[in-house]
């Protein structure tokens, strides 16, 4: 059986690639609206098995610049609400913690750009979907706000080197990873050469040259490690479907 799945795009340069093709290869069928080119939000989730918000630019407190994050923000109260399976990526983890009452902030340790250990606690090592992913892959991350403090009743899973929140959990079916499991390298290369600015340095540019190389080196190792992810939320879409009141909810098998 094939389920819908609403995904929430924010930008033509962020698609749900790599992330989108292993969700269909679970089953589940790709609805996507991107806000930014005026597509409806729906009001509600319930004529959608699952729920994935995917990143952007554009801050989780955007709303009067981007008309679109309000109405994000109430499809993802509704989401919880049923505990309809939820996954945020980036921006789409930002929105859903802000949501829930927390914050999106500038990182004082400054912009992530590249290649990131994946750095899960223990609670992420036993969670039915972080743990699809081993302790020390490689993932993207692209990124200048982070999720601080935690909405109240969301959990932490990792942390990234600097200490900021690396995927948290956010309801019995709501997750949210602050890197980019859908990221190709081409992805990845446009968003380092289009998206630096004046006012990085030569060594910033230098950097970026240096990571957008070594995600092309390693990029077989990157998608190995988080193509699981996208069939393992897909394993939970279908169970919750099933009537599975447990789905989502069991200890995470390696």
């Amino acid at each position: 059986m094939v389920l819908p799945v609403l995904v929430v795009q924010h930008a033509d340069t962020c698609p749900p690639a790599l992330l989108g093709e292993s969700l269909a290869e679970g089953g589940l069928q790709l609805d996507i609206r991107c806000g930014h080119r005026g597509d409806t939000i729906p009001a509600t989730a319930s004529e959608h098995s699952a729920l994935v918000i995917l990143g952007g630019a554009m801050g989780a407190h955007d709303e009067q610049k981007y008309d679109w994050l309000a109405p994000t923000k109430d499809l993802i109260h509704d989401a919880l609400s049923r505990t309809t399976p939820m996954l945020g990526v980036c921006l789409g983890h930002q929105l859903i913690g802000a949501a829930m009452g927390g914050s999106s902030v500038p990182n004082p340790a400054g912009k992530a750009r590249g290649l990131t250990r994946f750095h899960p606690n223990a609670a992420g090592m036993q969670d039915p979907l972080l743990s699809s992913a081993e302790p020390g892959s490689l993932g993207l991350q692209w990124n200048g706000d982070i999720l601080s403090p935690m909405p109240e009743g969301g959990t932490v899973l990792a942390t990234a080197p600097d200490s900021s929140v690396q995927a948290a959990r956010f309801g019995p079916r709501a997750w949210g990873v602050q890197f980019h499991p859908e990221v190709t390298p081409e992805i990845f290369r446009g968003w380092a050469i289009h998206r630096s600015t004046g006012a990085d340095s030569a060594r910033v540019l230098e950097a970026l040259h240096d990571a957008a190389t070594e995600f092309d080196h390693r990029q077989d190792e990157v998608f190995a490690a988080w193509r699981p992810l996208g069939l393992r939320f897909a394993e939970i879409v279908h169970a919750y479907a099933a009537g599975d009141a447990t789905a989502g909810l069991e200890i995470g098998l390696r």
